[in-house]
């Protein structure tokens, strides 16, 4: 019997993943950055001394710090969408380079506060928020994650630590990130690694490029409304 319900279980888990097989297509641009210009529609929550910077630079946004950082897009994003930008660890001999922490917050928000910006940058700020979160690369480059705050945990839905599935210095990535009728997927260089049915899913929030503690470039931020 307990065989049973076991093998049961386990068919569900694997129905309810297959689920997450539509998505839409893109549709309407909801958003687009090259940041070609001054750093302009966005919010930075991170420690501001010499040495720590966030701004555009040679058409790129520069996350250069020493501790943890949060780049918001200052506008709420809600329904089916998809994000797609492009990332890079630089490891160069700089202050901060460490390869590590690709991350990224979307459909976030503060169940307790009418102002989402109120953080430091540091990364324990962020627990009582409502999100999903991505870690690629975390803990010095030895795990790749996906999560899910809300109530004050931080629920694990999946995790690599596979080489392939880590950071390579220098390079640039492609990430994109779907929400999409109740589930959402996270894609590296067009290859899906994470995808998960919320069962309560979040439908509205905002959107976070995160860090920690090393120096990154992000380029061509575009969303899109999936149809």
């Amino acid at each position: 019997m307990r065989l049973a319900l076991l093998v049961a279980l386990a068919l569900c888990g694997a129905a309810q993943a297959d689920d997450c097989t539509a998505w839409g297509r893109p549709g309407t641009v909801l958003f687009r950055d090259d940041f070609s210009g001054p750093l302009t529609g966005y919010v930075a929550e991170y420690a501001r001394k010499p040495g720590n910077i966030v701004e555009n630079r040679d058409g790129r946004l520069v996350m250069d710090v020493d501790g943890g950082a949060t780049v918001w897009l200052d506008r709420p994003l809600s329904g089916n969408v998809l994000i797609s930008f492009t990332r890079r660890v630089i490891v160069d001999g700089g202050g901060n380079d460490r390869l590590s922490d690709l991350n990224v917050f979307w459909m976030a928000r503060d169940p307790k506060r009418a102002d989402q910006f109120t953080r430091s940058g540091k990364f324990e700020d962020y627990d009582d928020l409502t999100l999903y979160y991505a870690g690629i690369g975390g803990n010095r480059n030895t795990t790749t994650r996906l999560r899910r705050y809300g109530s004050g945990r931080r629920e694990l839905i999946a995790e690599y630590t596979d080489g392939a599935h880590l950071l390579e210095p220098n390079r640039d990535y492609r990430i994109e990130i779907a929400v999409y009728e109740g589930c959402t997927r996270v894609s590296v260089d067009g290859n899906t690694w994470f995808t998960y049915r919320d069962p309560h899913p979040l439908t509205s929030g905002w959107f976070g490029l995160r860090t920690t503690w090393s120096r990154q470039t992000v380029d061509d931020l575009t969303i899109q409304r999936l149809d």
